[in-house]
């Protein structure tokens, strides 16, 4: 099942409003004390935002705008190559800068006549019901802050560049966002952490993960693909199932290494159709039904 916390470095503020994010041993900048002052101070930004006021800017450093440029230009090739149709279409809409970092009220104004989705700052792990169930009101939480300069093309954690070049260049898609919006309204629906849990393996599978066949190709849709420059060369390896809600949500699989199974779906209109279709419909009744079916089946 998916343990969002695994994705994420743990971040608390003292009584005193000290602001500390806890890096991993694992983590390329945890013996950097420089890199680790600013994650504190930009987790603090985040943590200070007012819901309704001014999105918070932050100073980004020469060193960070070098790491965004670098990682733009590698996966700008990448997606030409990999990526949905869908996809680049939506990218080439919203016209993401390569050559700066974009603040979150930039990204929401390029975004808000495509799709009608506006960015809000996460200081680091969201938790799923409020994650989740902001796309009712076309919000994603979006962190700021930018991987260790030493691993340009390697993140162990959801950084500025994967909520915006994956996911801004996804949810600029009017199909895609809508898709994330039935993923927020079913949000209100659930009152079960079993069914929450199973909402956020579809997702995972799908939105995150997920892949297209176009033609005699095999593309990539989900964020955590267009974002990853190691795992967007792989996909097309891994063992490639149809569209299978019940078996995504039930889903036991690692998420700090490429996915060796995803579920391709024959076209966008199959994605609106069957996962679209599947958040639009789900209910805390939903993954027992699935998983009576699934059982009947093997029988």
């Amino acid at each position: 099942m998916f343990n969002e916390a695994q994705l994420y470095s743990p971040v608390t503020r003292t009584g005193d409003g000290d602001v500390t994010v806890h890096l991993s041993d694992e983590h390329p900048g945890v013996r950097d004390p420089e890199y680790r002052a600013r994650r504190n101070a930009i987790a603090a930004l985040a943590l200070n935002y007012t819901p309704g006021g001014a999105l918070p800017h932050v100073a980004y450093t020469e060193e960070e705008q070098q790491v965004w440029r670098i990682v733009s230009a590698e996966l700008t090739r990448k997606h030409r190559r990999y990526a949905s149709a869908e996809v680049l279409a939506a990218a080439e809409a919203l016209a993401l800068p390569t050559d700066y970092i974009p603040q979150l009220d930039e990204v929401s104004a390029a975004l808000a006549p495509l799709s009608g989705f506006r960015y809000a700052p996460a200081a680091g792990l969201v938790p799923l019901r409020e994650f989740f169930g902001s796309f009712a009101d076309r919000t994603f939480h979006s962190t700021q802050y930018i991987r260790h300069h030493s691993a340009p093309l390697y993140t162990p954690e959801p950084d500025a560049i994967h909520e915006i070049i994956g996911h801004a260049n996804q949810i600029a898609s009017p199909r895609f966002a809508a898709v994330y919006a039935e993923v927020g309204a079913a949000v209100g629906r659930l009152s079960t952490e079993d069914a929450l849990k199973f909402l956020a393996n579809v997702f995972w599978f799908s939105m995150e993960f997920g892949v297209v066949r176009e033609g005699d190709e095999i593309r990539c849709y989900g964020a955590g693909l267009l974002s990853s420059y190691g795992e967007i060369e792989e996909f097309r390896h891994a063992d490639l199932r149809p569209l299978d809600v019940g078996a995504m949500g039930a889903a036991v699989y690692d998420i700090t290494h490429y996915q060796p199974i995803l579920y391709c779906a024959r076209s966008i209109t199959e994605i609106e159709d069957v996962i679209g279709g599947f958040f639009a419909t789900m209910d805390d009744d939903t993954p027992e039904r699935l998983r009576q079916s699934s059982a009947a089946g093997a029988a």
